[in-house]
């Protein structure tokens, strides 16, 4: 009992953590409004941990690697605490590294899903709203939309391409569940 209980807290924390450090590798990627107070939050959150590692790992073409390494070793790090506390001894380091991996790419599909069913919803129910968090969800979402948007341009104010954004969203999902059945783990965007 007093195992599933750590193993939950330590799940729910390294979850939302691993959450925000993906959120400032997106919000870079997409340059997002650095003084959003939601950005700022977020940066506060990450910067004592992903500070020394930009100064090892440079950024590449506008990509922050120093996040999605410092994403990894969180990761690595919470798998293996958790592994621990179960009482399993992880005797393979790269199928450590393959469900890290996996766990982040799972993580980003759902940043991206639940990012444009909000900003589906909030277009509906706020068109135009100045709230910092809608803001920051449509600054996420643009570049995912934009190639989609050029292929099919909106049709009499009804903008489709969403639906094929969620298509893809959906495809990636499958080959990610694929790819982490072989090590037991589940995966779904809900």
């Amino acid at each position: 009992m007093i195992q599933d209980i750590f193993t939950l807290i330590i799940d729910t924390v390294a979850s939302l953590y691993l959450m925000i450090i993906l959120l400032r590798f997106i919000l870079q990627y997409s340059r997002a409004d650095f003084y959003n107070p939601i950005s700022q939050f977020i940066a506060k959150a990450t910067n004592p941990l992903l500070m020394p590692l930009r100064k090892v790992i440079p950024g590449y073409g506008g990509l922050d690697i120093a996040a999605l390494v410092l994403a990894f070793l969180f990761q690595v790090a919470a798998i293996f605490l958790k592994a621990l506390l179960a009482g399993f001894v992880m005797a393979n380091v790269l199928s450590l590294f393959a469900i890290a991996g996996i766990s982040i790419l799972g993580m980003m599909l759902k940043i991206y899903f639940w990012s444009l069913l909000i900003m589906i919803i909030a277009s509906w129910i706020a068109p135009g709203s100045a709230h910092p968090a809608l803001a920051l969800v449509n600054q996420i979402t643009e570049p995912l939309m934009k190639p989609f948007r050029r292929i099919l341009p909106p049709m009499g104010g009804l903008d489709i391409s969403p639906i094929i954004v969620f298509m893809v969203l959906q495809v990636l999902s499958v080959v990610v569940a694929h790819l982490s059945q072989p090590f037991g783990i589940g995966f779904s965007l809900m």
